[in-house]
């Protein structure tokens, strides 16, 4: 009896993504259109990228809005699990808030911990990282 030998699936990380972003309104829409390229190029669909595109709109818009200034996103992804980090020069701590049902706003980082695994922060030279780790199964 002979037994094939089938060869055994390898997990290669991809190379990280980083964007810089502008001290300006268009860093959400940047940020967002080179993510969107690079999950596409990593064998998602449409449909699978409006929670990883929202994420993303929301921790940059955060940095820009809270943060002192936006500097770059950084996107990697290795077996399954994707690592969303936005890095801005502030060290304003970012804040879980409760909204209240009027408020029009105040709802991202309570989007993005919905959306994601997990998500966090941690101070780094210059500033501060706030991540969002997803799963992404069979990308």
């Amino acid at each position: 009896m002979t037994m094939a030998k089938i060869p055994q699936r390898t997990a290669v990380p991809v190379a990280p993504l980083t964007v810089l972003l502008p001290d300006d309104v268009t860093a959400p829409a940047r940020a967002r259109r080179e993510v969107r390229s690079m999950l596409l190029g990593l064998g998602l669909g449409e449909a699978q990228l409006d929670d990883l595109l929202l994420a993303t709109s929301e921790l940059v818009t955060n940095a820009f809005e809270h943060g002192e200034c936006p500097q770059r996103l950084e996107l990697s992804y290795f077996e399954g699990q994707l690592t969303l980090q936005v890095h801005d020069t502030g060290s304003r701590l970012p804040e879980l808030r409760a909204p209240s049902p009027a408020a029009a706003r105040s709802r991202g980082l309570v989007l993005v911990q919905a959306l994601s695994e997990d998500w966090g922060f941690e101070f780094c030279p210059g500033g501060k990282f706030v991540w969002a780790v997803f799963r992404i199964p069979g990308a």
